[in-house]
């Protein structure tokens, strides 16, 4: 099967390769694009070098499966070159953010809802990170026993703003007197939290908080959740921590929510203990710990979740995508 990976040499274009070659994915053929300073790059791959092509006027013909890694200087290029990639045969999986609320595109998350992609137009859209491990978090609850309200407070690593965010990062920290206003973060990072991801709207929330709102509604199938979302920039390379506080419709109790955790796909749930970024950096599972009720609201309970952004939340999820169109048993994807 060939494969295009548009935003190759981006961090997540570089996880997406990870996770293909860890899950042992049936590539027998490589195609990568980048942005303009990548041109001439060559990366190894399952025991071969493969070039590295400027994206000005590419060509899909021949790929079965092409990642647009939605990154750095790559961002916007799903909205301008997927439909070529579509028309070329290709099915397209987009880590960008242009296609998640269309209608016609499926955004998914294989642990909540595969069946989405059947019957899917050749573009297939990838959650945002923040969205995907709250999603995988509730999702076995949400099946069970309904979902009413959702409140999550988010923690969000730098290197979910790509390269430039880390950078930006070891910049400040090896300069602490650094107060220079970088391009990517509206005030310093190092030492500090920013409460703000994406423009603020009118209504005062940021676009990432409404992205959270929208993706979980589309992703869970019901426009009655309420949705309430904070997301903060915090001082941490890799990996994103959520404070999830929900209510459900019917009546739960604790060990009911907690049984769930333990059986569901995709989840490393814990009573004893709790789990921080710096610890689940370059794992694929969600993390789950500090479940506990409210005891002012009946059917109300907090989920403390964390997940490495940069695999489930973007590379794992998107190749995760690729397995379910394609099987186990390595069939052209059909679109």
């Amino acid at each position: 099967m060939t494969i295009g990976l548009v935003g190759a040499t981006g961090l997540v274009g570089q996880e997406i390769l990870g996770a293909l070659a860890r899950r042992r994915f049936p590539v027998a053929g490589l195609r990568l694009w980048a942005s303009r300073r990548s041109q001439g790059r060559r990366i190894r791959f399952g025991g071969r070098q493969y070039p590295v092509v400027a994206l000005a006027d590419p060509e899909f013909d021949g790929c079965d499966i092409v990642f647009f890694a939605g990154t750095e200087g790559e961002k916007g290029a799903s909205a301008r070159f997927a439909s070529r990639a579509v028309a070329a045969g290709a099915v397209v999986i987009d880590n960008g953010a242009d296609f998640r609320m269309d209608r016609k595109v499926p955004l998914v998350v294989p642990e909540v809802n595969p069946g989405d992609l059947q019957g899917h137009r050749g573009i297939i859209a990838n959650p945002n990170c923040s969205t995907i491990q709250m999603v995988v978090a509730l999702a076995p609850i949400h099946r069970v026993f309904g979902l009413k309200r959702i409140v999550v407070a988010t923690y969000q690593s730098v290197s979910g703003a790509g390269r430039g965010g880390v950078e930006a990062l070891r910049a400040e920290m090896q300069n602490e007197k650094c107060k220079i206003k970088n391009a990517l973060f509206t005030r310093p990072i190092a030492g500090n939290v920013i409460p703000q991801i994406g423009d603020f709207t009118d209504l005062g929330y940021s676009a990432e908080e409404w992205k959270m709102v929208r993706e979980t509604r589309k992703i869970f199938h019901d426009e009655s959740i309420a949705v309430n979302a904070t997301t903060v920039r915090v001082p941490v390379m890799t990996g994103h921590s959520e404070s999830v506080y929900f209510v459900t419709r019917k009546a739960a109790v604790l060990r009911q929510i907690e049984g769930l955790l333990r059986r569901a796909p995709g989840i490393s749930y814990s009573r004893e203990r709790y789990h921080t970024p710096l610890e689940v950096a370059g794992r694929d599972e969600v993390f789950i710990s500090r479940l506990r009720p409210d005891p002012s609201a009946p059917g109300a309970f907090v989920l403390w979740v964390v997940a490495d952004n940069l695999r489930k939340g973007a590379a794992t999820n998107a190749v995760q995508i690729a397995e379910a169109l394609v099987g186990r048993a390595g069939r052209r994807p059909r679109k």
